[in-house]
């Protein structure tokens, strides 16, 4: 395969090895790897392809690429789309750039298998039932009895189960985020009419623990610690408007069913 050093091109072929760098970037970026990571990953798999320099400029919703071979440069820009975070994607881009760098795969191979890697979907009933026990064991973990253990992962796995259906039909993240607390609070609330369970504020608190972008939030950190204050500070803001959108189901379900518990 082409690799082992810079080598010469026509201009067709450094166009078609731009493409590959520009959409092993997008496929980074658009599945939730840090910045740094993105620009390293594409570099290197430009490097493994032969081209005899690569500049990545990353911000909040696009990517521009550069590529130099033998004193002729080509840029390219592309609009990064959120397509959800998935670490399957993520691993497997760098897996192949690896087996690039080995040389043991083609240019090809390499453009074909880009194009294969698809997001890895669990099921949605699994998915469900999981966040359930993981809700339900943050109450146990705070103190909550078992029966408020019980409610708290009936409540976020019903949530959950709303948020996904939400995801499918294409909703606004934050809209998604609002009506997803505004059910989780609503079920485990519940709980404090029916007197079910000893501490319905922990299983009130721990239904909506799923609404926490913790992936985000850590982007964001390790972007602006390594030098992408622009990605960083972008990613931070949409994690804080995720977390206001949480907040903003949550009061309005205690409004509405008017439950005055909470912690």
């Amino acid at each position: 395969m082409t690799g082992g050093g810079a080598q010469d091109f026509t201009e067709p072929e450094q166009r078609k090895l731009t493409r590959l760098c520009m959409q092993t970037a997008q496929l980074l970026m658009q599945h939730g790897a840090e910045s740094a990571l993105v620009e390293n990953v594409t570099v290197r798999m430009g490097e493994a392809l032969g081209l005899e320099k690569i500049q990545l400029g990353i911000t909040a919703n696009a990517l521009s690429l550069t590529t130099l071979t033998d004193e002729h440069c080509i840029t390219t820009v592309r609009r990064n789309i959120d397509g959800g975070i998935n670490m399957h994607v993520v691993t497997e881009v760098q897996r192949l750039m690896l087996r690039a760098e080995r040389r043991e795969i083609t240019l090809g191979q390499v453009e074909r298998q880009l194009n294969e890697i698809k997001p890895l979907h669990y099921n949605k009933w699994l998915l469900c039932v999981m966040i359930g026990l993981s809700c339900a064991s943050f109450a146990r973990l705070m103190g909550a009895d078992w029966t408020s253990c019980a409610v708290a992962g009936v409540a976020s796995a019903l949530s959950m189960l709303v948020r996904l259906t939400l995801s499918i039909w294409h909703f606004n993240p934050m809209l998604n985020f609002t009506i997803t607390a505004f059910v989780a609070t609503s079920l485990a609330g519940l709980s404090v009419p029916l007197a079910i369970g000893e501490q319905p504020r922990m299983a009130m608190a721990a239904s909506v623990l799923l609404l926490i972008p913790g992936y985000p939030l850590i982007n964001a950190v390790s972007d602006m610690l390594k030098g992408y204050a622009n990605t960083g500070l972008s990613r931070w803001i949409v994690a804080l408007l995720l977390v206001l959108a949480a907040s903003v189901g949550i009061f309005m379900a205690l409004s509405l069913w008017k439950i005055k518990l909470w912690i």
